[in-house]
This record gives structure tokens, C-alpha cells and sequence, in this order.
């Protein structure tokens, strides 16, 4: 077992609120103690092991691991290709400060998603993502995105249960246009076999979101993009997500795919226990401009945004989760404790792993992240290893 590591100092992001001045204290894998420090230097759990190593955080913020649990891919290698592929993509985002991530797959012929689920859930059960996520090919065609039209189907509960019964107990999550047909008994299908049925790629009409919300849908695929817009008179999907208290709505936040309005909105009636922040991100994440693949479709990456290279739609993102985090609270002004919540608490919660990660207290995994006043990313832990070391005044 490695030996016992105290956090001092620094300014520490619990559930209950902010502690400046905080402690941690790991021992093997898991956090022992969290919370304000006494002038003994002993949290409200009690002291740290005599022999433990301290490390004086002053000066930056810790808070959890953080969640993905929407990504296609990064550090120039994709969710959708081979097992070293996907490794290189965790490892790509683990730099990141993502401890936990769900993998995303895209469109493609059902019998390559069949096998990716496969493989995927191999990966799943050593513990290296939390699950997969497809997305596709049970989308709409008039909000395809970066989805390939050829291949797209409507959502029959029988190939919905293929890839379900693929995923091998690891599939967490199913985006659907739930109102093409079989959409909604696809969701009372997903939500009996605890799996995530979450609304997107989508031309519902209201009454259709919440029919499918009444179904068992929690989860609205990245809010605003891929759906219609919000109307006065139609005011569609958004309306319905953003209103119904069962609801989580992902959120990318790299200015790209959101104005910040469009953030604050959906903040202001969702309420942050309803937010998740997600990537969305493909190969370029951590990576560079230049000429991807995203599934099947050819998209070329240009300052950082990439795009399709026929008809120009943006095809995901090239975010990683700590820029989303410097964003919300420097560009957004989000309370560091919202965001804390949208990055971590919020998707653990929606994976069923609360009992595990998305917050810092005792007997959770010792997945941290170290920011310094600028919130720029200083380190990354998982599961008590090192990924970025600390290089600390």
C-alpha cells in the first residue's frame, strides 16, 4: 500500500460547502479524512497517521475527480477503435483531471457498435472507463449532426436490447430521438434495464418530451445542440428538459456549442443539482488541429473547432473538463461550488457511483484535483496514484 499523503492548505471543495484551510488525508486508494483542519492539525474525523506525507497545498484549490460521462475520444485516439485506441484516449483525459469517464461511441452499422460494446465493456470491468454510451444511431435524421444519415434507424426496442445485452451490464447510457417510432417504449426498455435513456439529436415537440420524460427519461444530450430551438409558441424540447425536476441536461462549456447566456439560462431554471458539464470530445482533445475521423465522417479541426468536412457541422468538441471548470468560474462566474457540482457530484450521482466518486469525503476513492488561483489544473489523483504530480512553491 502506498504511504499515507496529507493535503494541507489549500482551499478544499466538500459537500457541505468550502473549507479554506483544508485537510485531506489519503491512505492507499481511498480518503480517510476531510474537512477543516484544528490548530492540532487533526480534521473533525480525527488525526492523520504519524508517518503519513504532508503536502502543503496552500494557496490552490482541491476539489474531486472529475466525471465524464459524455466522450468520444481524445489524445489524437477514439472511444470507437481499438483497445490501445481507448486507453490512449482515458490516459488523454486522466492529464485533464477526468478520473472517471464514460466512453461514447457514434453512428455506425449495428454490428461494429455490437463489437465496440464489447470491447468497451472488457475495458469497463478492469475498471479503466465507467461504461459506454451510445450515441446513435437511434437519432433523427433532421438533427443528425455529426452522425452518418445512411446509418441512422428508428429506436426498435429489439436493437435497442442488442445493444444493451452487447454492453454486458456496462451500458450506462442511450441518446434517442424519442419521438421517432419506437422511441418512447425504447425508454421504458432502457429505464426497466437501468440504463440512462436520455433525450437528443432530436425534433420532438414538447408533448413529446415529456411524454418521454413520463417514460423514464432523465438525461437531455448536450441541451440546445441537436435539437430545435426554443420557440414562443413551440417552445419543443428545451422547455421540457430544462423544467422537469427528473431531468440532468448536459452542458458543453467551451464557447463553442453555448453562448453564455444560453449557460446561464439553463443554470437559472435547472438549478445546479440538475447540470452536468461534458466534453463531447473527440480525438482532438489534447491533441491538435488537423484532419480526424468521428465514426465513419471526415472532420477537419481548425483552432481548436472542429467541424465536418462536408456541410460544416460542428462534430464534437476538443474540450477537456479542466478548461470547462477555469470557464464556468472565470468566464461565467459560476460559484466554484456549483461547478463542482455539475463536474462531479452531479454525473456520479446519474452513473450510480456517488458511493464511490464525485465528492471528497471518507471511504470514497482518492480521485482529487489540485487548481492553483487562476484555476489552472497543478495535479491530478486517482485512486491514490499520481497521473500529474504536484510541482507546488
Amino acid at each position: 500500500m502506498a504511504p499515507s499523503l496529507v493535503l494541507t492548505g489549500a482551499r478544499v471543495v466538500l459537500p457541505t460547502g468550502v473549507v479554506d484551510d483544508g485537510r485531506v488525508v489519503v491512505e492507499g486508494t481511498k480518503i480517510t479524512r476531510a474537512g477543516a483542519a484544528d490548530a492540532a492539525g487533526t480534521t473533525a474525523a480525527g488525526a492523520a497517521p504519524a508517518d503519513a506525507e504532508v503536502l502543503d497545498a496552500g494557496g490552490h484549490w482541491l476539489v474531486p475527480g472529475f466525471v465524464d460521462i459524455h466522450n468520444h475520444g481524445g489524445g489524437g485516439a477514439s472511444f470507437s477503435g481499438t483497445v490501445d485506441d481507448v486507453l490512449t484516449a482515458v490516459r488523454a483525459h486522466r492529464l485533464h483531471g477526468t478520473t472517471t469517464l464514460v466512453a461514447s461511441t457514434v453512428t455506425d452499422e449495428m454490428d461494429l457498435l455490437v463489437t465496440q460494446a464489447g470491447l468497451l465493456s472488457e475495458l469497463a470491468e478492469q475498471g479503466d472507463i465507467a461504461g459506454i454510451h451510445f450515441e446513435g444511431p437511434f437519432i433523427s435524421p433532421c438533427r443528425k449532426g455529426a452522425h452518418s444519415e445512411e446509418l441512422l434507424r428508428d429506436p426498435d426496442p429489439a436493437e435497442v436490447r442488442k445493444l444493451i445485452d452487447a454492453g454486458r451490464g456496462k451500458a450506462r447510457m442511450v441518446t434517442l430521438a424519442t419521438e421517432l417510432p419506437g422511441g418512447v417504449d425504447s425508454v421504458r426498455l432502457l429505464a426497466e434495464h437501468g440504463v440512462i435513456a436520455a433525450i437528443g439529436h432530436t425534433d420532438a415537440t414538447y408533448e413529446q418530451t415529456l411524454a418521454a420524460i413520463d417514460a423514464g427519461a432523465t438525461v437531455a444530450t448536450h441541451l440546445f445542440n441537436a435539437m430545435p430551438t426554443l420557440g414562443h409558441r413551440s417552445p419543443g424540447p428545451i422547455a421540457a428538459l430544462l423544467e422537469d425536476e427528473r431531468v440532468t441536461v448536459e452542458l458543453i462549456n467551451d464557447g463553442v456549442h453555448l453562448h453564455p447566456a444560453a449557460l446561464e439560462l439553463a443554470f437559472h431554471h435547472a438549478g445546479p443539482a440538475r447540470v452536468a458539464f461534458i466534453t463531447d470530445a473527440m480525438d482532438a482533445a489534447g491533441s491538435g488541429d488537423g484532419r480526424y475521423l468521428l465514426g465513419p465522417l471526415e472532420v477537419e479541426v481548425s483552432d481548436g473547432v472542429a467541424r465536418l468536412v462536408e456541410g460544416g457541422s460542428i462534430a464534437g468538441s476538443t474540450l477537456t473538463l479542466d478548461r470547462a471548470f477555469k470557464r464556468a468560474v472565470t468566464v461565467d462566474g459560476l460559484p466554484v461550488q456549483d461547478v463542482v457540482a455539475a463536474l462531479c457530484a452531479n454525473p456520479a450521482r446519474l452513473l450510480g457511483l456517488s458511493d464511490r466518486v464525485g465528492s471528497l469525503e471518507p471511504g470514497k476513492d482518492a480521485d482529487l484535483v489540485l487548481l492553483d488561483a487562476d484555476f489552472d489544473l497543478k495535479g491530478v489523483m486517482r485512486q491514490g496514484e499520481w497521473v500529474v504530480t504536484p510541482q507546488l512553491p
